[in-house]
């Protein structure tokens, strides 16, 4: 088992540092997109910089019960703890973060973390409707995780490893190394769990902007507000970046990073912007009719 290295807790920090901007810029610029084919002319690219700025700075004297302030927490837990804790890029002696620390199992616990610190907020904000988000939350989440959990298996029985350097390393050698070839079907499967993770249309079934006009950017409010906007920074990018090191081959410098990961992410946010939202059951009955069965191949076929 490797020793812990003190040395490489600032290489992690500037790692977080990189991503958090990386993924702050991201966010305007599907925020642009989607302006754009609203025909509209959407935020300039330094806005959600103005905002989270903005939000730290104010203070509130709102009182709820302890769970509540520490959802946002337990909810940028769960992004940072994925990100330090998979290779950001291979063969880095920096960049490696602590993804000696954990496996690919830890990294799916992180994905479900930050939702399920969002749940228990949610349930001691007080509001009627709380419940009906996290029931939405709870149930989408989970079956958009199955494909996911059913790819992972699959990837491990072929690779004979769940850590995540180690499958990295078994995709080098070429394009055609990587799982999108050598098992394209846990990557199809995979993929339907991203765009699904990923909270956009149609699986923006949580915040469900058109029909219902609360959730946590409405109920949250000053520095956690801010925590939750630093979250929506850094987790897609984390998600994005497990996605590429199990079926893309991962990165090996900063420059690959940068163009595979935009890729994977304008993936989920084309999707978005050119289809209308699920309802809850039928974006449960999607994962459950495409998702699932691929899944299941993707295990059978290794």
């Amino acid at each position: 088992m490797s020793s812990f290295h003190w040395v490489q807790i600032p290489y992690a920090l500037l790692t977080l540092f990189i991503v958090l901007n990386y993924g702050l810029i991201m966010t305007a610029v599907v925020q642009k997109i989607a302006a754009r084919v609203g025909g509209r002319h959407g935020i300039p690219f330094w806005q959600n910089y103005i905002d989270l700025v903005k939000n730290f700075a104010q203070r509130s004297k709102i009182t709820h019960g302890v769970m509540f302030y520490l959802g946002p927490v337990f909810r940028l837990a769960g992004g940072v703890g994925l990100l330090l804790f998979v290779p950001t890029i291979y063969g880095s002696t920096w960049a490696q973060n602590f993804s000696f620390a954990g496996d690919l199992v830890l990294a799916l616990y992180f994905v479900f973390f930050g939702t399920l610190g969002m749940a228990l907020g949610a349930g001691e904000s007080g509001h009627p409707h709380a419940a009906i988000g996290v029931s939405r939350g709870l149930a989408q989440v989970t079956m958009a995780e199955l494909p996911l959990a059913l790819a992972v298996y699959a990837i491990a029985v072929q690779y004979h490893t769940l850590n995540i350097t180690e499958i990295v390393a078994a995709q080098q050698g070429g394009l055609f190394h990587w799982t999108l070839f050598t098992n394209p079907l846990a990557t199809v499967a995979a993929m339907f769990a991203f765009v699904g993770t990923m909270m956009r249309p149609p699986f923006d079934v949580v915040l469900a902007p058109q029909e219902i006009p609360i959730g946590p950017p409405t109920e949250y409010h000053s520095a956690y507000l801010a925590l939750m906007q630093t979250n929506r920074a850094i987790f897609p990018v984390a998600k994005t970046v497990i996605y590429m090191n199990l079926f893309f081959g991962g990165a090996s410098s900063w420059g690959e990073f940068a163009i595979k990961v935009f890729a994977l992410y304008m993936v989920s946010a084309f999707i978005g912007v050119v289809h209308p939202r699920f309802r809850v059951e039928q974006s449960i009955r999607f994962f459950m009719k495409w998702g699932v069965p691929v899944g299941v191949l993707a295990i059978l076929m290794v």
